[in-house]
């Protein structure tokens, strides 16, 4: 199977046969170039809720919100937002359920995959057996206690007034049977897990800059949901959490993750 680049040339040559145009077209030298010359894969590879007109407007939205990502090489920006496009997810909006974010890696800047607090819940709601998800943040002067064991159990009463620094963060799901299940992270356990397993951790465009509440929340709930019986379509989805890719399919979890050296915008080597 040619590569994305390989077709993105061939579908550049056919333009210009088509125009009778001799000298030999350029390569797409911004997003929106390559958006329309692979509008006709863009359609096969979108979901049938979504058009190439809304794709290409949360294409420009997206790089409004965060212009660095105009940097990033075309492909790897088309392909995140393509995993964003399938799994029904809006990025770099408000909403907080995805997020493209732009890393420099071998020289080059590309862009990153990655889904958000919002997505993780609304992912997980798409499973029939959940009644209910939640997720908390714990503050020193609340009242908290859990143990675990035979008998599990958890108690959260937020104070009111000043409820000091955040020290923690649980979730909690419920299924239609009646069974239940939570896990708890403390402030530094989170902080931990982020600086070993997330490669945004540090960087500057990262949601845990901007929005680090809700990330710890989808960390401990991320972290949840592995004993939660979730279909094959969520495990999939999870799957492309903090990615790069650089092909575009009507499947973006079976697409190749692009290997990567990891270093921030600011030129800073990230803690893989």
């Amino acid at each position: 199977m040619n590569t994305l680049s390989e077709r993105v040339a061939q579908r550049a040559d056919a333009t210009a046969m088509v125009r009778n145009d001799e000298k030999k077209p350029s390569k797409p030298s911004s997003i929106s170039d390559l958006i329309k010359v692979m509008e006709p894969e863009i359609k096969k590879a979108l979901p049938s809720v979504m058009t190439s007109e809304r794709f290409t407007r949360i294409a420009l939205s997206a790089v409004k919100n965060t212009p660095k990502l105009a940097e990033c090489t075309p492909l790897s920006f088309l392909s995140a937002l393509m995993n964003a496009a399938q799994l029904g997810l809006e990025p770099n909006t408000p909403l907080g359920q995805a997020y493209l974010i732009p890393y420099k890696n071998h020289g080059q800047l590309e862009c990153q995959f990655q889904l958000g607090y919002k997505g993780m819940l609304d992912l997980a709601y798409r499973n029939d057996r959940m009644q209910s998800i939640e997720a908390h943040t714990i503050y020193e002067n609340d009242e908290f206690f859990y143990e675990l064991g035979l008998h599990p159990a958890l108690k959260h009463v937020p104070t009111w007034g000043d409820r000091g620094e955040m020290v923690g963060f649980y979730a909690i799901f419920h299924l239609d049977n009646g069974g239940y299940h939570f896990e708890v992270m403390s402030k530094n356990d989170v902080d931990a897990y982020a600086a070993t397993y997330s490669k945004a951790f540090s960087s500057d465009y990262s949601p845990w800059k901007t929005n680090y509440e809700q990330m710890a929340l989808k960390t401990v709930l991320k972290r949840l949901l592995k004993t939660a019986p979730v279909k094959s379509d969520f495990r999939k989805a999870i799957s492309m959490d903090e990615t790069i890719k650089e092909d575009i399919s009507v499947d973006m979890s079976e697409v190749q993750n692009v290997e990567t050296d990891y270093v921030d915008v600011d030129g800073t080597v990230e803690v893989a």
